[in-house]
C-alpha cells in the first residue's frame, strides 16, 4: 500500500464511521414520535436559558486560555484578535470539531508570524490542562457515585485506561531523562513538560476547574428540564466520558452524543428522554456557533487579509489591528 493511499484511507475512514453511525441513530436507533412527545414535556425555557449558558461559558474560557497560552508562551497578540479567529472558526464547527480546531490552529499562526509549532505547542497547554482536569474530576466523583465502581464500570474502565496512559508517559519521560532508555516520539513530551512547568500551568489548570464544576452545575439543571434526574456525581463521572466520545468525527457531535448519553446515563431516565435531551443540546449548539460563526467571520477574515498584506510588504501590523486597548 503507497502511502497516499494509506492517507487517503486515514482521512476517509473516520468520515466512513461517522456517516455509518449517524445513519445507525437517526435511521434506526431513534423512536422520532417518543423523542417529540419527551421534547414537548420539556421545560423549554430553563433548558435554552442552560444551554445557552453552558455553550458561551465553553467558548468564552477557552478562548481567554487560549489567548493566555499564546501570549504567554508565543506572542503578545490581542485578545479581541483571538476571539475573533475562535469566533470565525465556530461557523466550521457546524461541520466538524476538527476541521473548525484546525481552522483556529491556522488563523493563530497567521497572527504569531506563522510560528505553527509554537502556536501547536501553546494550544496544547489548555487541552492537556482540561483533559487534566476531567480525569481528575472523574476519578474522584467515582468516589460519591452510588454504586462505586461496581455500578460505573465503564466509567471506571475509561478512568484506569487514562491513568495506564499517563504513568506510562511519566515513567517513559523518567527513562528518557536518566538516558536509560529513549522511546519513540517520549521526545516529544518531553520538551512539551520542559517547556510548559507545572507551575506555569496552574492558572490553566484552575479556570478549567471552574469550568468543570460549571458544565457539571448547568447540566444537571438542564436534564432536569428534561424530566432526567441525574445525580450531581454521576454527571461528574461520566461527562468526561461523553466529552471522550466526540473525538470521532461527526456533524456537529450528532449521533455521538445521543449514543454517549443514553448508555452512560440509562439508570437515570428513559432511552427517548435521554436522546431528545442530548438531541435538543446538539440542535442549540449547532445553531449557537453558525451564530457566532457568522458574527466574528469578517472581523477574522479581515484580521487575516491584514496579516498576510504587512507580510507581504515585509511591515509591522497596522496598530489598530495590533494594538487593542482591551488588551491593557
Amino acid at each position: 500500500m503507497t502511502p497516499s493511499t494509506r492517507s487517503a484511507i486515514r482521512n476517509i475512514l473516520p468520515w466512513v464511521i461517522s456517516a455509518g453511525l449517524l445513519v445507525y441513530v437517526f435511521g434506526y436507533a431513534t423512536d422520532w414520535e417518543s423523542l417529540r412527545a419527551a421534547t414537548e414535556q420539556a421545560n423549554l425555557p430553563l433548558f435554552l436559558t442552560c444551554a445557552f449558558l453552558d455553550r458561551m461559558a465553553f467558548f468564552i474560557l477557552w478562548t481567554w486560555m487560549s489567548a493566555l497560552a499564546l501570549r504567554r508562551f508565543v506572542e503578545k497578540v490581542p485578545v479581541s484578535s483571538v476571539f475573533a479567529m475562535r469566533g470565525g472558526s465556530e461557523l466550521a464547527r457546524v461541520v466538524s470539531n476538527h476541521l473548525a480546531d484546525g481552522a483556529y490552529f491556522l488563523g493563530l499562526a497567521q497572527l504569531a508570524g506563522g510560528r505553527i509549532d509554537a502556536v501547536v505547542a501553546s494550544a496544547l497547554v489548555p487541552v492537556v490542562s482540561h483533559f487534566f482536569v476531567m480525569l481528575i474530576q472523574m476519578t474522584l466523583a467515582l468516589f460519591f457515585v452510588n454504586g462505586g465502581l461496581a455500578a460505573n464500570q465503564t466509567t471506571g474502565l475509561v478512568a484506569l485506561t487514562l491513568w495506564a496512559i499517563i504513568f506510562t508517559l511519566a515513567g517513559g519521560v523518567w527513562l528518557s531523562r536518566s538516558g536509560r532508555v529513549q522511546f519513540p516520539g517520549i521526545e516529544r513530551v518531553v520538551e512539551f513538560l520542559d517547556r510548559f512547568p507545572l507551575r506555569a500551568l496552574a492558572p490553566f489548570l484552575l479556570g478549567f476547574t471552574v469550568l468543570a464544576v460549571f458544565d457539571v452545575q448547568i447540566q444537571w439543571f438542564a436534564s432536569r428540564a428534561f424530566g432526567i434526574e441525574i445525580e450531581w456525581s454521576a454527571l461528574a463521572a461520566r461527562i468526561p466520558v461523553v466529552y471522550l466520545s466526540f473525538l470521532i468525527p461527526t456533524l456537529g457531535n450528532f449521533g455521538t452524543r445521543e449514543l454517549a448519553w443514553a448508555n452512560l446515563f440509562d439508570d437515570f431516565g428513559s432511552r427517548d428522554a435521554l436522546f431528545a435531551y442530548a438531541l435538543s443540546i446538539n440542535a442549540i449548539f449547532l445553531l449557537l456557533n453558525a451564530v457566532i460563526g457568522f458574527l466574528y467571520l469578517s472581523r477574522a477574515i479581515e484580521l487575516i487579509r491584514a496579516v498576510r498584506a504587512a507580510s507581504r510588504h515585509g511591515e509591522e501590523l497596522p496598530r489598530p489591528i495590533w494594538n487593542d486597548p482591551a488588551d491593557g
